[in-house]
């Protein structure tokens, strides 16, 4: 028996060493790896995040957080833009889980001809800027929102702008103000202009002129966006805690280190439709390059108001184009009663705003921008169908990133090291290969839109409109978002668009 119980021990000595070697193996493999942020950030502990996803795939009909119950994104929506970034397979079995019977989903109409492979086409650069010295072409129609370095840690920064140069999409660099790393790819950058006007202030906070001719000088910065407002604070301005504000991003966008960032309400400078007009045209001039405006519907009077301005002014004073923000768009850090209870959806706003520039004629000349939850193909393909001629998105760029909706964006905490100036935490995301699943989402993304358009019978997604698109009712019927959003009557658009030709040919008779 003492023998027995010797060689017991000597076994359970012997099996507790190899589980201890080989978790030590496992911890310097996931530390040396660079493929998985959570993994590279808690080693071993981080692998049964990927277990427990593998068996919830069996074991679902015993939880009660299903594919499409989860919010803000839901596990179906984070699935694919995860096997999208990754390049792994996207196909799915047995059937969808998503309810097609819901008020307000959309579905597509599909054409019985769908063209052939070989009658596809690119899609074509679309202008923006007409007026101005330096008009830009993209001809991608997604891109990536903005979020402020600061908000963002320096490692996702360089990350989005290497994936976007690879992907031949724009940056957005958030209110925060242009950084190394926002350069470090080489990508197309659109320049955000806060309400504190971060990276182009003077000391007293008000605009400097001479900072946006610098910025203008920069081939890589293609246009300049005033936010007005954005979908999950209208009417607040960025917060960043003091926590974040290092020496480096301090410096960045001109304040103090260590201060809380909050940044005013709205723009000290614009406080109506006329000064909002004079300071798009004032930051034109300065630059040379299109100015467009960022905000998220309120009252749809104020449009119509504003475009009267316009109206009054000519055309040429108009934004060059119209980022809209939907009520549900994301951010590091708001208070919760305007997340969840301020500003329309974009499912509202976007088709009010589209027709509202039809009616003033003024539709092509202001290019329209959207974003709010805008992650999936059909997504993108509904907001093309509706109108848009662009689509930004923030938070699916961070899933590609490995985002894993940890919700800790504003709390220096996030475990994928994405939102945070953690250095340990930002060690477990790696540049080079995250760059490849931006570059991999986009890609994939605009796949899945084209998979959509050719389905609904049209060569290239810009061909969509509202008659490929229907929205179920409360009856539970479909019906087409044409017969939902009629095009507005144009003819009072035409006759102002050829008086406005008149006046043009008088001043060149002149």
């Amino acid at each position: 028996m003492l023998v027995m119980a010797q060689w017991v021990v000597v076994l359970f000595a012997a099996l507790l060493l190899l589980v201890l070697i080989t978790l030590l193996v496992m911890y310097v493999v996931d530390k040396r790896q660079t493929k998985h942020t959570i993994r590279r950030n808690y080693p071993v502990v981080g692998r049964f995040r990927y277990v427990f996803e593998e068996l919830g795939e069996f074991f679902r009909q015993y939880f009660f957080a299903m594919d499409r119950e989860e919010m803000p994104f839901n596990r179906a929506q984070r699935s694919w833009v995860y096997r999208a970034a990754k390049d792994a397979d996207r196909n799915i079995a047995f059937g969808s889980t998503r309810d097609i019977t819901k008020t307000g989903t959309i579905i597509f109409a599909n054409s019985s001809y769908p063209p052939l492979a070989e009658q596809q086409v690119e899609p074509e650069p679309v202008e923006i800027g007409p007026y101005c010295k330096q008009p830009y072409s993209p001809k991608s129609y997604f891109h990536i929102s903005g979020m402020s370095y600061g908000a963002l840690s320096p490692v996702a920064v360089k990350a989005l702008s290497n994936g976007a140069a690879y992907a031949g999409c724009w940056l957005n660099t958030g209110e925060g103000g242009l950084s190394s790393h926002h350069l470090d790819g080489g990508c197309d950058l659109v320049f955000q202009i806060g309400t504190a006007k971060y990276g182009v202030r003077e000391p007293d906070g008000s605009l400097s002129e001479r900072r946006l001719k610098e910025l203008a000088a920069i081939d890589q910065v293609k246009m300049f966006e005033v936010k007005l407002s954005q979908g999950a604070k209208p009417g607040k301005g960025g917060i960043l805690p003091g926590i974040k504000v290092n020496k480096e991003i301090a410096e960045i966008r001109g304040i103090p280190e260590g201060v809380d960032s909050i940044s005013p309400n709205r723009h000290t400078d614009i406080g109506n439709n006329a000064e909002l007009l004079d300071f798009i045209e004032r930051v034109r001039n300065a630059t040379g390059k299109p100015v467009g405006i960022k905000f998220v519907m309120g009252d749809p009077d104020w449009i119509d108001e504003l475009l009267e301005c316009i109206s009054a002014r000519g055309e040429a004073s108009a934004p060059d184009f119209i980022s809209l923000d939907s009520a549900d768009g994301g951010t590091g850090a708001a208070p919760q009663p305007l997340m969840d209870y301020v500003g329309l959806k974009i499912s509202e706003s976007l088709p009010l705003l589209v027709n509202k520039l039809i009616s003033a004629g003024l539709y092509g000349r202001v290019r329209v921008i959207v974003s709010g939850k805008m992650i999936s193909p059909a997504d993108v393909a509904w907001a093309i169908a509706v109108g848009a001629h662009f689509v930004v998105s923030a938070r699916g760029f961070m899933f590609s990133l490995g985002c894993i909706q940890a919700m800790q964006c504003n709390k220096n905490t996030c475990p994928t090291g994405i939102t945070t100036d953690n250095k340990r935490l930002q060690s477990g995301l790696h540049p080079e290969s995250k760059a490849i699943r931006v570059a991999n989402y986009h890609k994939f993304l605009e796949y899945g839109v084209n998979i959509i358009a050719h389905s609904c019978g049209v060569t290239d997604p810009r061909q969509l409109t509202r008659k490929h698109a229907r929205v179920i009712k409360p009856d539970g019927e479909s019906m087409s978002l044409l017969e939902r959003y009629p095009w507005p009557d144009t003819s009072k658009a035409e006759s102002s668009s050829k008086a406005e030709q008149s006046k043009e040919k008088a001043k060149q008779g002149e």
